[in-house]
């Protein structure tokens, strides 16, 4: 879609015309930290286990665990795994 060092059409042009931001263009996401990824192993262990488990028992799972995790960011891991669902 893009194409980048086009000697006709500059980036910003070609941004502009796909009506995309420039900054989208020059994104580079982040990898996911080692705690996140061995988080979302033992949700996705668990989930195996139990799928109707939702963000606040899952939480109470990785409690007992000896993981010190709020809901919200079990309910982004579990939103970044696919597993989330919103009813």
């Amino acid at each position: 879609m893009i194409e980048r060092g086009h000697p006709q059409v500059s980036l910003s042009r070609q941004c502009e015309l796909l009506k995309l931001s420039r900054s989208s263009v020059y994104y580079v996401p982040r990898e996911q930290c080692q705690e996140d990824l061995d988080l979302m192993y033992l949700i996705d262990q668990q989930h195996l286990k139990t799928p109707y488990y939702g963000s606040r028992k899952m939480r109470v799972h990785l409690h007992h665990q000896g993981y010190r995790i709020n809901r919200k960011r079990v309910q982004r891991l579990m939103r970044t795994m696919c597993v989330f669902r919103r009813t």
